[in-house]
């Protein structure tokens, strides 16, 4: 069989003929020869991969129409076989992945880690997994080699990198994660979530509640009028008085609830990752070698708030894309966020709402192979930023698009957060049950406070495989059909993932119970204490590094996506880097150019 048929249909690169219009130079081979089937012990199960059904469509994971959700019946038919697979071959197949690839992913497993009520540390490995396998699919396509190099996925990496925004450091500091005002707060009927780490946030909080404004420094004694107030309030009252006022404000909800809410309704049958080719547009070409990672080349425009989005651009910028981060200059990141999220980046400071703002971006969007939106569905659309004008401007475009509850149903204007999702969706009942040792007993009684994951991983979950879908859509335009992509995920889908369709930890792989790390959540109490003592401390050394930087010295953790042969120390077009080729630098203090 020629080496070049040793892809299956799905990965199959093009004629060098095909490449030749597309980049302008080719990349030596990897060096790991892939044979479909090949299956190592101890790898990703990909239980029933083989035999679901049809194979995904070229346009990505069951779509019914460009952007459209899935339909019920669809979302029924695949339930049953979804349940029988390990997290990474759900994700894969989300993605339109060949299922045949996933004998290449290997995982190493580490007791004890991301403890939840919920298979947390499954669906960061699974994310992870299949983020590192779509990069090492576009890298063989770029290279126009059939030899696909292994992923080795290391549970002590993941679980370090989902903590990246806790455990980065400027100068030994550790980072502010969350604001005085952003916690859980008892009403006179339950509990309701707050997000108020942005100022503008902060100050639509404290007018929905009809409280006087006194600057941030006052927040820790105003936390105290707040709680009063909304101890004489009803939850659902709360949410939707802030919500009017612009803020963010959600009451919390057990699963139950969320099952019978409208939004919940719209969310569940569209697909974990939207992939959809809207047009017939020639390819972009990428310009130069592919160099270690394969995104050499390639130019991503990164307009995302914390968390999941900036994720999904740092694993491009890890990976060699030229990511350029744009925020608006009356709104810049915090420091401790843009420190762990602006890696391998560059950040600059842009009016779109100006003429000059709207001119510079048109020139940066005339060459631009990606864009990155993490705003709600409809918020940028002024700035001419709506998917399809992006499109027409720029033919063969790849557009990612990430929101907290999705495109549809009427939470689909709301802003939202990580914190605010879990709160809503049932999460934090789960973890509150769990973290107080009645785990399955579910109840929305105000004595027991809410819970939270171990880590923001709605974000970081959906950030991995946002950054797949990105690069799958990259392959599909190369190996497929050429076309303008548009990539579609959001947290609220990503949560109904995690509540319904990811296998149950396995004892000692992460099960346990709530670990309950934000501000006024749950703290645990015996049954994860005892959990806890029985495993050994989690040593995250290994995934940590330190590098002097504009900001200070930083500490930061290294990315779990990566590819090649193992214990190579000096990356490869065969292999991915194994850190970022820059450190962060200032809040936009590089120019509004491309490299």
């Amino acid at each position: 069989m020629p080496a070049m048929d040793q892809f299956s249909a799905a990965g199959k690169p093009g004629e060098a003929g095909d490449f030749a219009a597309r980049d302008s130079a080719s990349a030596p081979k990897s060096d790991t020869e892939f044979v479909p089937g090949e299956f190592v012990p101890g790898e990703f199960e990909h239980g029933g991969g083989h035999s679901g059904g049809a194979a995904p469509s070229a346009t990505g994971a069951a779509a019914s129409g460009p952007g459209g959700p899935q339909s019920p019946e669809g979302a029924a038919a695949t339930a049953g076989h979804s349940a029988q697979q390990s997290g990474a071959a759900q994700a894969w197949t989300a993605l339109g992945g060949d299922p045949a690839l996933l004998a290449r992913v290997s995982r190493e497993r580490r007791a004890g880690l991301l403890p939840s009520a919920l298979p947390v540390l499954e669906l960061a490995s699974a994310t992870v997994a299949a983020c590192s396998l779509a990069a090492a699919e576009f890298s063989c396509v770029r290279a126009r080699s059939a030899l696909l190099p292994p992923v080795r996925v290391d549970d002590g990496a993941v679980a370090t990198a989902f903590l990246s925004d806790r455990l980065v450091r400027i100068d030994g500091r550790a980072p502010v994660t969350f604001a005085p005002l952003s916690r859980f707060w008892r009403t006179a009927d339950g509990w309701v979530r707050t997000h108020a780490n942005y100022p503008h946030h902060r100050a639509r909080l404290l007018s929905a509640l009809g409280m006087s404004d006194h600057g941030p420094a006052e927040d820790e004694a105003a936390a105290g009028r707040v709680a009063t107030e909304l101890a004489g309030r009803q939850a659902l009252d709360v949410e939707e008085a802030v919500y009017a006022e612009g803020g963010l404000a959600v009451a919390v909800r057990t699963p139950e609830e969320w099952e019978s809410h409208p939004q919940r309704a719209a969310v569940a049958p569209t697909p974990l990752v939207s992939l959809s080719r809207l047009d017939g547009a020639p390819t972009p070409a990428l310009d130069g070698p592919p160099g270690p990672g394969g995104l050499r080349g390639l130019r991503v425009l990164d307009l995302t708030r914390v968390l999941a989005g900036p994720v999904a651009t740092r694993t491009l910028a890890l990976l060699g894309a030229d990511v350029l981060r744009i925020d608006a200059p009356e709104r810049p990141e915090f420091l401790d966020t843009h420190a762990d999220t602006n890696l391998g980046k560059r950040s600059t400071l842009l009016d779109l709402s100006s003429r000059a703002g709207q001119t510079t971006f048109e020139e940066l969007l005339a060459s631009a192979h990606v864009v990155v939106t993490g705003y709600r569905p409809g918020a940028l659309d002024r700035f001419g930023l709506a998917p399809e004008s992006l499109m027409d401007r720029r033919p063969g475009l790849v557009v990612g698009q990430l929101s907290a509850w999705g495109a549809h149903g009427p939470w689909q204007r709301r802003r939202g957060f990580d914190s605010l999702v879990q709160a809503a969706t049932g999460i934090a009942c789960l973890e509150a049950a769990g973290g107080s040792g009645t785990a399955g007993k579910v109840s929305s009684s105000p004595d027991l406070t809410p819970g939270a994951l171990p880590a923001q991983a709605l974000d970081h979950g959906s950030g991995y495989l946002l950054a797949a879908g990105l690069l799958r859509a990259l392959t599909e335009q190369r190996t497929g059909t050429a076309g303008s992509r548009l990539v579609r995920l959001s947290l609220a889908r990503t949560a109904h993932w995690l509540l319904h369709d990811l296998p149950a930890a396995e004892a000692g792989t992460g099960a346990g119970t709530g670990a309950g790390t934000e501000p006024g959540a749950q703290p645990g109490g015996a049954a994860r204490e005892a959990a806890g003592a029985a495993q050994p401390a989690f040593d995250q050394a290994p995934w940590l590094t330190e590098a002097d930087s504009p900001l200070g010295r930083l500490r930061y953790a290294l990315s779990p996506v990566g590819f090649g042969p193992a214990g190579s120390a000096t990356p490869s077009a065969a292999g991915s880097p194994l850190d970022w080729a820059r450190v962060t630098g200032q809040v936009g203090g590089d120019a509004t150019e491309w490299v």
